[in-house]
């Protein structure tokens, strides 16, 4: 009997782990970009009564990164412990919206930093999540759908796991969803325009489109079978194989791969691109310039995000009270519990602030190192590897840490304005045990297929040579795979495409 109930207590354990109100304030303020930071600051000092302004011109709008890192960001640590009672006291932050942190907002910037343009008014994500009003969804549905939105790759395919979907929901957001709501989710998300979006792979993407009710072809049910049946002999344009197959003559079957290569394979190419008729403005939280003597200045940009005090008269109400506390009447005790706790909420709230500020910098000065060449040169194939894991070594904070900072933030830099996103890419070992940023193996082929004689495009062994010419030792089928990830076509069908547009060499 006592052998049962020890078992059944072992099977109900739980191992949990919970962030304290003050943890959870900083994580939420954290993923903000500056832009949703602002009004999240206004929203607080609305809110609260004791948090007030400091008057202007008792600071710089810019934060400077120290030049010495050993004396840099030791007074506050982003996951310090609180107290009971300070947890009691911020306990109301529990349940404050958790902002997505892939969703960017156009705000006007007042800031007097450069404004850098970055396409039109309305961005492509904006067009995605306007779709959504069409749909009858709950607001669980709509939530998965905004973060497969934001899980899209720039040309537009979904290529991450929906098992690793429905973990990062669960951690990051709160949302218990299995991979089958998700999947569920994806195929309304499929239903979207432009047709092709969210597809899992070219193949379905092709598929998505060609069985689009928009979409009409005296050849439709045969392109349909090519694609799901044999995509492979398609991607190698074996026409005359096909043809026999699926029992056409070869001029039939000409004109089925001129319609099927005028599918689109990027559906989200314009996905860091925007439509409309307006300059949409990007504000960068960073700014790393090079000085005259080539010497990076890392600053934080705090845009319009006021500098934070407690308000003097909550605080002399406090020492009142506090010096009178036996000879208070009941409601003079409420007064100064109120007057206690709003004071405190509003300390936390400005330590908050502080310790994102420290946190941005500490990671901004740990990639600026790591990719010193590419801010002093401004080459993107001088791109070192670099992922989450490396930065979060270097700064001894915790990788998910590190994702909530290079999410939705941007960096002026003498070059232009990159997403901090850019600057993270994995490595590859070539054949000779060199380890090169896969980023600069990627901008070179894609540079060397822009160069090519369209109407004798490169195959993949000439690619590869050409980059083992270049220092780049790589294998064909590596050359595949990264012009696949590319949204780039094999040579057959980049000088089918040029033949269909009538503008191919004789």
């Amino acid at each position: 009997m006592n052998q049962e109930l020890s078992q059944q207590l072992a099977l109900t354990q739980n191992l949990t782990q919970t962030l304290a109100p003050q943890q959870l304030l900083f994580v939420r303020l954290l993923e903000l970009p500056v832009t949703d930071l602002e009004g999240r600051v206004r929203n607080e000092i609305l809110e609260n009564s004791a948090l007030e302004e400091e008057p202007e011109g008792l600071s710089d709008r810019e934060e400077e990164a120290p030049t010495d890192e050993t004396e840099t960001f030791e007074e506050t640590d982003p996951y310090e412990s609180v107290s009971q009672r300070e947890a009691d006291l911020l306990a109301d932050y529990a349940s404050v919206d958790d902002i997505p942190d892939y969703l960017l907002h156009s705000v006007q910037q007042k800031s007097d930093l450069p404004t850098p343009q970055w396409g039109d008014s309305s961005s492509f994500y904006d067009s995605l999540l306007a779709q959504l009003g069409e749909y009858d969804l709950t607001e669980k549905q709509k939530e998965i759908i905004e973060y497969l939105i934001g899980s899209l790759d720039n040309d537009g395919l979904l290529r991450k796991d929906l098992g690793a979907i429905s973990d990062e929901l669960a951690i990051y957001h709160d949302i218990d969803a299995t991979e089958e709501e998700i999947t569920e989710c994806l195929h309304t998300l499929q239903e979207f325009e432009p047709v092709g979006i969210g597809a899992r792979s070219l193949q379905e993407c092709l598929l998505l489109q060609l069985r689009s009710e928009d979409y009409r072809s005296p050849w439709k049910d045969k392109e349909i079978q090519i694609i799901e049946n044999s995509y492979e002999d398609f991607t190698h344009k074996r026409i005359d194989h096909l043809a026999e197959r699926f029992g056409l003559d070869n001029e039939s079957m000409q004109q089925i791969f001129a319609e099927l290569t005028r599918l689109n394979p990027r559906p989200g190419s314009g996905l860091s691109d925007t439509t409309g008729g307006n300059m949409q403005q990007i504000v960068p939280d960073f700014i790393v310039i090079g000085d005259d003597d080539g010497m990076l200045s890392i600053r934080l940009n705090r845009g319009d995000v006021p500098q934070l005090r407690v308000s003097s008269s909550f605080r002399e109400l406090i020492d009142e009270y506090a010096k009178n506390k036996k000879n208070l009447s009941r409601d003079q005790k409420n007064a100064y519990v109120y007057a206690k706790q709003k004071a405190d909420a509003a300390q936390s709230f400005i330590n908050a602030i502080k310790q994102r500020q420290n946190t941005l910098l500490l990671t901004m000065h740990a990639i600026v190192k790591r990719q010193q060449a590419f801010f002093e040169e401004g080459d993107e194939r001088l791109i070192q590897p670099m992922i989450l894991k490396d930065i979060a070594q270097d700064t001894g904070l915790d990788i998910s840490t590190i994702s909530r900072v290079s999410n939705s933030k941007y960096v002026l830099t003498d070059f232009g304005v990159y997403p901090l996103k850019f600057f993270f890419n994995d490595s590859f070992v070539t054949k000779d045990g060199e380890e090169l940023s896969k980023m600069k193996i990627k901008s070179t082929l894609r540079e060397l297929i822009e160069n090519e004689d369209k109407a004798n495009p490169l195959s993949d062994d000439a690619l590869a040579a050409l980059l083992g010419e270049k220092g780049l030792s790589v294998a064909r089928r590596t050359v595949a795979k990264y012009r696949e990830q590319m949204g780039l076509p094999v040579a057959r069908l980049r000088r089918n495409a040029l033949e269909a547009q009538g503008t191919a060499k004789p």
